[in-house]
């Protein structure tokens, strides 16, 4: 669509103070093309820069940034000393300094967390190549006799985003209960930056998201009697490389959820429904998945505006397997992406829900969220990058990322189950979060049966325009929303 409205226009209006005013609320939306327009998405577009204002005006937070990064940088020189090998000198983030640190409050030396909620213990395993990854494991404290927890594979994104990135997210599934594997794919992070004949990960081989979350999956869920087989001949690698997970009976192996961000999240996308397991296992363990940025395919994640993930990666994650529905799945994205610049024409407001739709065509339980104002790097607390406010766009995705596998992961005698649906239906709270370009929209059963089906959630909300109203739960035995599929999904 042509537009009257020039981004020229909306820049100069940005620098003349629109990002003071407020955006949001249940307003109807202004007619476009108009001035009030206009402005709503100057508004709108200011969100994008809440977090490194923030962290610019805070001195506190950029001492600790740069301690952090000067000691990221030195921690790493002393890891290559001692454990000779590690090849990960070709990766922009393998110092996690600078940007790469993440968030510099989550670690052990500052953070009241470790000790108090959870422990991190440090591990690296091998890819079925030979590359070796760099991982942190996290479990609660407080522990029950033999209690175990169910587990969550957390992959990073791609353009470098290392697992520090990811850390604010570890720690709110450990608060929840959970067993979490962090870790850089290959190509990233501190992890291999090839395979010992040479194959690189990241961008430049991006099946490396779906090949390195299946060996992360066999890695967290194999034990004494079941080793981790790329591990086998490689235990006296100078690195903390063990035969099998090192906390294996704190895990739950009938339990498991995937969380991915960016390719992460198409990597997730595409794991959750391989049939056969192309691993160690005898059948695909995943039960519920979380993609930040986003559900689907390459091409149906890619939002066509500026440079999406198709020119990114230079095509599919998995070119010889589709993406096939199976376990109750979120998706969440955001009004911008990896360069944001103001919007001078209205969007396609089904754009963010395409992975969204084939899940319920299928009758598999899903939810797409979209963070109002927000970017590609909600998820990636990633210091002076554009994003909202951390107390913002990562608040709501840590609030339904945890519920939405807490309702389908959890167990009655397990903190987070009897609660998950209200946490997923606390429109209230969170409506205004959302997205008016794009359509924020959910289709699952709450465990009392009833069907919660809105295609609008945040218009449904705040009254600005109708939805459909809560449908009960129609179909078969199994629970089935409707369609066809076939696969059998896999839920509880």
């Amino acid at each position: 669509m042509t537009s009257p409205v020039s981004r020229r226009w909306l820049l100069r209006t940005l620098a003349a103070g629109g990002a003071a005013l407020g955006v949001g609320g249940a307003t109807a939306d202004p007619p476009y093309p108009s001035a009030a327009w206009a402005e709503r998405e100057v508004r709108n577009y200011a969100k994008t820069h809440e977090a490194p204002a923030e962290q610019a005006t805070d001195p506190a937070f950029f001492e600790a940034w740069q301690a952090r990064s000067a000691a990221n940088a030195a921690g790493y020189a002393e890891r290559q000393a001692a454990e000779p090998g590690w090849k990960a000198h070709a990766n922009a983030c393998a110092t996690w300094s600078e940007q790469c640190t993440g968030d510099p409050t989550r670690y052990p030396d500052t953070d009241p967390f470790y000790g108090t909620e959870g422990e991190r213990r440090r591990v690296a395993f091998h890819d079925r190549q030979g590359a070796r990854l760099s991982g942190h494991l996290w479990v609660p404290v407080g522990r029950r006799p033999n209690e175990r927890f169910p587990g969550v594979v957390l992959t990073n994104g791609s353009v470098q985003a290392p697992e520090t990135a990811y850390w604010w997210f570890a720690q709110a599934l450990v608060r929840a209960g959970y067993v979490v594997l962090t870790y850089d794919p290959r190509g990233q992070g501190r992890s291999d930056s090839f395979t010992p004949d040479g194959t690189p990960g990241s961008n430049a081989a991006p099946s490396v998201f779906v090949t390195n979350q299946v060996d992360a999956v066999d890695f967290l869920h194999s034990t004494p009697e079941v080793p981790y087989q790329p591990n086998a001949d490689r235990l006296d690698t100078p690195a903390p490389v063990e035969a099998y997970n090192p906390v294996h009976d704190l895990l739950d192996r009938s339990r498991l959820g995937l969380v991915g961000h960016s390719a992460g999240a198409i990597g997730a996308s595409v794991v959750q429904g391989l049939d056969p397991w192309p691993g160690a296992l005898d059948s695909n363990p995943v039960d519920a998945v979380v993609a930040w940025d986003n559900l689907g395919s390459v091409e149906q994640t890619d939002p066509h505006e500026g440079a999406g993930l198709v020119d990114l990666l230079g095509g599919e994650i998995a070119p010889d397997r589709a993406v096939e529905p199976r376990v109750p799945a979120m998706g969440q994205s955001a009004d911008y992406f990896l360069t944001p610049a103001p919007k001078s024409s209205l969007p396609d407001p089904d754009t963010k829900v395409r992975g969204f739709e084939d899940w319920r065509a299928v009758g598999v339980p899903a939810y797409e969220l979209v963070v109002r104002g927000g970017t590609h790097y909600e998820w990636s607390r990633l210091p002076t990058v554009p994003a909202t406010s951390w107390a913002f766009g990562s608040a709501l995705a840590a609030h339904y990322s945890v519920a939405w596998l807490d309702r389908w992961v959890k167990r009655p005698d397990e903190a987070g189950y009897h609660t998950a649906d209200d946490r997923l239906l606390a429109d209230d709270a969170w409506a205004d979060h959302l997205s008016f370009y794009y359509r924020s929209a959910r289709d699952f059963p709450t465990r009392n049966g009833q069907r919660r089906r809105e295609d609008d959630v945040r218009a449904a909300t705040l009254g600005e325009r109708d939805d459909p109203a809560s449908l009960p739960v129609r179909g078969d035995a199994g629970g089935r929303l409707g369609g066809q599929s076939s696969r059998r999904p896999r839920r509880r």
